[in-house]
């Protein structure tokens, strides 16, 4: 039985690939971090076949630990200050868990056991203000966020120490991937949440930022067979996982009200675009400048031929089911939220 350790189990990417490994037959643990309560999040439904451990990405010691009671043969690093606003707001933070922490994870397989096969999550933050499109594994990159600049240096640093100790150590280059189990402070489950709040009348108005930024989006339950595919091949190596799609966040948020049977219409531009019902001529999305970043990614499109080449990986759920399974899931969770209230 192989043995897996997850840093960041408890998240969306976490619980897919915990699911994946035990249905494969692994031995799977999962670190978190302690707090007063646990919280298993999204492996609630999971917890009593995950072997939890109590460590964290800015202490070493505790990652050997971590090392050393897993027996890990193959470690999945996930853990991340993963939300790109926050980075702004926490930027030594962001680099304490994003860049140091993958230092900190790589010398506790390196100490422990160097013959360990390592997974880092890299993004495509990393390529930010994108010097070609597509954007493929040896597209230039140009960070445009204090989380794009702490993702880049834990992937250089993975790739260094593949090439220093001879480590089995790669990188996903992972694109927008979502699912109803995404966080609600992202823009994606940000929009479904709001659409399915609006459809049972609990909100009237959501609000939104660049509505042009363009974004390759894919399922996550896709994107986890990737990284465990990549932790199979013979020679370790760094891919990018997307859908060769870009898409507008006006797009999403069209599909979602689609999806809710509220169909709208686009007003005006710019800070003073507004979409309206079209049932009743209510607004229902507004441009608000808070949510603008300061420094603006507006194009993310990846090639994914050599991962769909060499892994064999390709993507099964397409944009629009993405976006109607996270309407759909929204739905019911607002409508158990209103029963609930009403007790």
């Amino acid at each position: 039985m192989k043995k897996a350790l997850i840093t960041g189990v408890t998240g969306q990417d976490g619980s897919y690939l915990a699911e994946l490994l035990l249905e494969k037959g692994y031995s799977v643990f999962g670190i978190v971090r302690r707090k007063s309560t646990l919280d298993y999040g999204n492996v609630e439904h999971i917890k009593d076949k995950i072997n939890f451990i109590y460590a964290d990405m800015t202490d070493i010691v505790s990652l050997i630990n971590a090392m050393r009671i897993s027996g890990a043969d193959e470690v999945y690093n996930l853990a991340a200050q993963s939300f790109v606003q926050t980075s702004w707001e926490q930027p030594v933070a962001t680099a304490d868990i994003d860049a140091i922490g993958v230092t900190n994870m790589l010398e506790a397989v390196r100490i422990v056991n160097p013959k360990a096969r390592f997974y880092q999550a890299s993004t495509s933050e990393m390529f930010g203000l994108v010097q070609e499109i597509p954007q493929t594994e040896n597209t230039p990159f140009y960070p445009r966020s204090p989380y794009g600049v702490a993702k880049l240096y834990g992937h250089w640093i993975t790739k260094n120490y593949r090439e220093s100790y001879d480590l089995y150590a790669c990188s996903g280059i992972l694109f927008n991937h979502e699912s109803e189990r995404r966080g609600k402070e992202f823009v994606t489950r940000k929009i479904t949440d709001a659409v399915a709040r609006i459809k049972l009348g609990v909100l009237d108005c959501l609000e939104l930022g660049n509505m042009d930024a363009k974004r390759d989006w894919g399922h996550s339950i896709d994107y986890v067979k990737a990284m465990w595919l990549m932790l199979q091949q013979d020679v370790a190596d760094d891919y990018v996982i997307a859908t060769n799609e870009t898409r507008t966040v006006r797009d999403f948020v069209n599909i979602a009200f689609e999806r809710a049977e509220l169909p709208i219409v686009w007003e005006g531009e710019g800070v003073n675009e507004t979409a309206r019902r079209k049932d009743n001529g209510k607004i229902v999305v507004k441009v608000n400048e808070r949510y603008f970043r300061p420094a603006e990614v507006e194009i993310l499109l990846g090639n994914a031929a050599k991962a769909e080449k060499k892994l064999k990986w390709k993507r099964e759920i397409s944009f629009t089911e993405l976006v109607n399974r996270m309407v759909d899931n929204d739905l019911l969770l607002v409508e158990k939220e209103i029963k609930n209230n009403a007790k």
